[in-house]
């Protein structure tokens, strides 16, 4: 049963379904403002729907990581995430930290999540990426990875 569901939502992942079906593609999302993102993934979390990241999710795109469960989020190869500190416009127009924003945001993503970050030295202006073995250390594959590395051999 487990192959059957598997294989059922690779099919309808490669179909380019949206987020009204069983899986939730993330590929390319460069972030936004936190609020957005908050309200989105907290109507997804309870949804029971797939995440699978495949291609960057970065900024606030990462909070996906601590408001869907961990068991709902898969990586395919190409999965990258990228984390930096929050930030406002400041008076002069330029970016300047908002270290509550920042807090917040670090706060929201699971233990492993922030363990990787801080032995980085934490969220700052310029983006931290996780990706390859270290993500998928951390991360199930999705399906259809697996299924692709298997039918390569």
């Amino acid at each position: 049963m487990k192959i059957v569901t598997g294989f059922l939502a690779a099919v309808l992942l490669l179909g380019g379904v949206g987020a009204s079906q069983a899986v939730v593609r993330i590929s390319e999302d460069r972030g936004g403002r936190i609020g957005t993102y908050v309200d989105k993934y907290q109507s997804l979390r309870g949804s029971g729907e797939t995440v699978v990241i495949d291609g960057l999710c970065a900024s606030a795109c990462t909070i996906v990581l601590g408001a869907v469960p961990h068991d709902k989020i898969c990586v395919t190869s190409r999965a990258s995430l990228g984390f930096h500190a929050a930030w406002d416009f400041g008076a002069s127009g330029r970016p300047v930290t908002n270290r509550e924003a920042t807090r917040m945001l670090y706060d929201m993503y699971p233990t492993s999540i922030r363990s990787w970050i801080s032995r980085r030295g934490g969220l700052k202006q310029r983006m931290i990426f996780l990706r390859g073995r270290e993500l998928a250390s951390m991360y199930r594959p999705c399906y259809m990875d697996a299924q692709a590395s298997a039918h390569g051999r």
